[in-house]
């Protein structure tokens, strides 16, 4: 099947397999992830406060203050129960620091970001007249089958080094499946996008289906998961991927914003009133590398009870040092430096190149009516 083998081949470059993830089980009130430039500041703990001292950052809670330069730092991630003062959001837009507000789950409720980011006229009306045209419709099939590609091959490298023959061949049947609706999606044809919007979305729905299926059986029985559920996560499985997609939501969207792109003009999710519909659709292509990261803290044993807690109506949340744990291996795996096409480039960079080229696409369809 060369089109499942070239999933494979695909693997290599979006995924990068080291076969495990860094991760650190020491917590503190907040942390900075990446170590490297850019960083993001994450501040997740219940009455902790972050003010300005000049030109830097100051962190404050019971025990005391720490000052944090404002050199190297892109974006400030606040969680509930934290605060931010005035004085430090005027600092970051200053800096093109961008604040984001977190909800329990991990998505951004709200942002704050420079007034030199911003949709463009041109770009914004191209990407509206883009997304009633027969060219959306060519574009969301190829996001829907380069996300369904993604998922065969993170099964063929999980399979690869798994010894079990059993697991192997299931999940060579549930690659063989996925590709019968690549085949589906393919082949599907419509005018604009609604004419196909229904029928696609069941489609993935099923694929997405066979495909965490397929995936559970990578993730230590200790752990229950056996299928996707959103909100509210019935396992800790689901809890954490619930909250690494949202992750992922504000990176996505930062980067839509960043290059002038209106992130509430979507293409297949166009029916949610005042939320960037955008994100949902473009994220699709990036969601199997928060599944890869789960899939390994899960497989090292690095999420415990102390993790997370299960409130009363049986739903599962991450507690601060779970966050912080796939927070830090998300950040740090988006960050690591993978071939992409001709050079090297981290997966962030990847998410950013992309929102750029959307953006001139946009730009040039105005242009070119």
């Amino acid at each position: 099947m060369t089109e499942v083998a070239g999933s494979a081949t695909y693997a290599s470059a979006v995924l990068s397999h080291h076969g495990y993830i860094r991760y650190s089980s020491h917590i503190s009130h907040y942390f900075l992830t990446n170590y490297h430039h850019p960083m993001e500041l994450v501040i997740n703990t219940y009455g902790v406060s972050i003010s300005r001292d000049n030109e830097g950052f100051v962190i404050s809670n019971a025990d005391g203050r720490q000052r944090i330069p404002v050199a190297g730092i892109d974006s400030i991630q606040i969680g509930r129960g934290a605060q931010i003062t005035s004085d430090a959001v005027m600092l970051a837009v200053e800096h093109e620091i961008e604040v984001i507000f977190a909800d329990k789950s991990g998505q951004p409720l709200a942002r704050i970001w420079s007034p030199k980011y911003g949709s463009i006229s041109t770009i914004r009306k191209g990407q509206l007249t883009f997304s009633f045209s027969s060219d959306a419709v060519g574009w969301i099939k190829d996001v829907i089958l380069r996300k369904i590609e993604n998922q065969q091959a993170l099964l063929l490298m999980l399979a690869a080094d798994d010894a079990k023959p059993e697991l192997r061949q299931s999940t060579d049947k549930a690659i063989r499946r996925l590709e019968d609706y690549r085949t589906k999606i393919r082949t599907i044809e419509g005018d604009i996008v609604s004419d196909i919007a229904p029928t696609i979305r069941g489609w993935e729905g099923v694929a997405s289906k066979i495909y965490f299926e397929a995936l559970a059986g990578f993730i230590p029985e200790q752990y229950h998961f056996e299928k996707r559920t959103r909100q509210p996560a019935t396992d800790i499985t689901n809890a954490m991927l619930n909250y690494g997609y949202g992750l992922l939501y504000g990176r996505i969207e930062g980067a839509l914003i960043k290059a002038g792109i209106d992130p509430y003009i979507g293409i297949m999710h166009r029916d949610d009133y005042n939320r960037p519909v955008l994100v949902y659709d473009v994220i699709e292509l990036y969601r199997v590398w928060v599944d890869y990261v789960v899939v390994r803290l899960l497989s090292q044993s690095a999420i415990t009870e102390e993790h997370y807690s299960v409130h009363d109506d049986g739903s599962y949340w991450m507690e601060a040092l779970g966050r912080r744990i796939l927070i830090q291996s998300l950040n740090d795996y988006l960050d690591e430096i993978v071939a992409d096409s001709s050079m090297p480039r981290s997966r962030m960079t990847q998410i950013t190149l992309y929102a750029q080229r959307l953006a001139q696409r946009f730009k040039r369809y105005n242009q070119a009516l």
